[in-house]
């Protein structure tokens, strides 16, 4: 209900206002809304007036502000942030609808500005995502190339050995059986294979 003394602030920001649609006062009871719905709904059903196109708009018209009013989630929402709350409500679900219209005050967005400006970051993370200058130092993490023939060298160099241990080598290895969940060699302890 609106409050004594304060202007009723306009519900819609298009067209008329649903209540007005309806030919009723915000606060009604859902037994008015439906009494005012099915006296307009007769006067301009499209059966009744065939030739008269906008009496079929106007039915819409009726239709859609019957719906909306009938049910008491969606009317909460209208009465307390209008239209452009419903359209939120459709686009981004009912809880969302608080959300954008707390972003939508005028102290929330000079918050945000602020944050923005104090952190030098828009993301709020005092820079660890845009610039990093608070970051810790990171470690040198670049790969370091390999050539081939280096490799190739110290296999035949024989300084490390050849580096693949085969069952030949080594008596305590052993190739698993085919079928087994390992590929590679397993150790196995001495006398069990």
């Amino acid at each position: 209900m609106a409050e004594p003394g304060r202007p009723q602030r306009k519900l819609s920001r298009v067209g008329e206002s649903l209540y007005r649609v309806l030919g009723l006062e915000k606060g009604s009871s859902p037994e008015e809304i439906k009494r005012a719905y099915r006296k307009l709904a007769l006067r301009y059903h499209p059966d009744k007036n065939p030739d008269d196109p906008a009496a079929a708009e106007r039915f819409k018209e009726i239709n859609s502000a019957h719906a909306t009013l009938s049910d008491a989630d969606r009317r909460q929402l209208y009465d307390q942030y209008g239209s452009l709350g419903l359209y939120v409500a459709e686009q981004f679900g009912d809880d969302a609808v608080r959300h954008y219209f707390l972003m939508s005050q005028w102290w929330f967005q000079a918050l945000a500005l602020c944050c923005g400006v104090l952190t030098c970051c828009c993301c709020f993370c005092c820079c660890f995502f845009c610039c990093g200058r608070c970051c810790p130092p990171r470690e040198d993490e670049s790969y370091k190339y390999v050539d081939p023939k280096d490799l190739e060298e110290d296999d035949a160099g024989g300084e490390l050995g050849s580096g693949i241990v085969t069952p030949s080598d080594a008596p305590g290895l052993q190739r698993p059986a085919r079928g087994g969940g390992c590929i590679g060699l397993m150790r196995l302890p001495v006398g069990l294979g």
